[in-house]
């Protein structure tokens, strides 16, 4: 038997489930309460693919401990044969259906399709750090690139050598949470900075910081919670830039947020930035309040996404990157740096899918049903 990752008995509870609402469908009392009908409806067909492909992997799984039967007993090259090539391709398709209903157990992250706002910030390691800061902000940029989003730099303050004390900026596009969500935390660089004579190699850190972008309806901020200063902008960014009082900063007074944008001539412009990173931040908090108000499970495969958290390193010497989360290594630093996260992101996912999976309560099949 080949059940042993898949949860049967909630497997079992989704298929009654299933059969409990075809059966409602065709009551005259449901049929006449068009609420009650859409409702039954919705909830059935998201549920159906989970059902059909649980069906499925029962069926195939008898079909493989018919053909062990047959290999057992089997009398001859041919017969054993063919019995190991149906064994073989039966367990390739059971994989694929295992797979394929975990994903289908585990609940939808309400932010995975949302746009994101970045925050990367040098830590410890002064100017090399801000230059690893730089590294990063073109890894993702150029990740970004590559699968078709949009980049805009909201707010930076650039150093003169090149490297970012801080820079945060919007990406854009389908499912750039979902990808993205998993690079919150510290990020740590080894390499002998280009500055250092005696060739030892220094470490150095940058934060990163990804937040779900939000629409204003989506978070109300009053006015009388935020304090606006405007200041004159000490950063290049045009001839103007720096002879009127374009900069803006924001002070949320209720958290003590301070939000500070420059890049733009407009201070029209500057504001409407700083908000961006504000109302990310207000939400933010408030999931995390959520969570802690209900005491819900940490992820703790993947972490916390928090700061402070050490979540890879980026070794120069050796040409690898070492995921410290799950740990992952992959000697493919070069390409990493240009944009081609691919590999980091899809190793992260897989283990916060099979964390998830793991965790999994009772609700696991409500949640299913209710992302219809």
């Amino acid at each position: 038997m080949m059940t042993g990752e898949l949860p049967r008995e909630r497997l079992e509870r989704a298929e009654a489930r299933y059969e409990e609402l075809i059966e409602s469908l065709g009551t005259a009392e449901v049929a006449s309460d068009a609420d009650r009908l859409r409702d039954i409806g919705r909830e059935q067909v998201t549920l159906e693919p989970l059902v059909e492909r649980w069906r499925e992997y029962l069926a195939r799984e008898r079909e493989c401990d018919q053909a062990r039967d047959v290999l057992s007993g089997a009398v001859d090259d041919g017969m054993r044969e063919l019995a190991l090539a149906e064994i073989e391709s039966l367990e390739e398709r059971l994989v694929q259906l295992r797979e394929d209903i975990a994903e289908r157990l585990i609940p939808a992250d309400p932010n995975d399709d949302r746009h994101v706002i970045v925050e990367i910030r040098a830590g410890a390691g002064g100017d090399e750090a801000a230059l690893f800061a730089s590294d990063l902000h073109r890894m993702y940029s150029r990740y970004a690139e590559s699968v078709g989003w949009k980049v805009e730099t909201l707010s930076s303050s650039p150093i003169g050598i090149g490297g970012m004390k801080e820079i945060i900026f919007a990406v854009r596009g389908r499912g750039a949470y979902s990808k993205l969500k998993w690079e919150s935390g510290v990020h740590r660089v080894q390499r002998v900075p280009q500055t250092e004579t005696s060739g030892r190699i220094h470490t150095s850190t940058a934060t990163v910081a990804v937040l779900a972008e939000m629409e204003e309806v989506e978070v109300n901020v009053p006015e009388t919670d935020i304090r606006i200063d405007v200041f004159r902008s000490s950063g290049p960014g045009g001839q103007s830039v720096n002879t009127t009082d374009s900069a803006v900063r924001l002070t949320h007074l209720p958290t003590g947020i301070v939000i500070s944008c420059q890049d733009e001539k407009s201070q029209l412009q500057n504001r409407r930035k700083a908000m961006q990173v504000l109302r990310a931040k207000l939400h933010q908090l408030e999931s995390e309040r959520l969570i802690a108000e209900r005491g819900e499970t940490r992820r703790g495969m993947v972490g916390s996404g928090d700061r402070s958290e050490k979540i890879r390193t980026y070794n120069f010497s050796q040409s690898r990157i070492t995921d410290h989360r799950i740990g992952f290594s992959t000697y493919r630093l070069a390409e990493v740096l240009a944009g081609d996260i691919s590999e980091l992101v899809d190793e992260i996912a897989r283990a916060e899918r099979a964390e998830l999976l793991a965790l999994a309560g009772d609700d696991s099949v409500e949640a299913v049903a209710a992302r219809g």
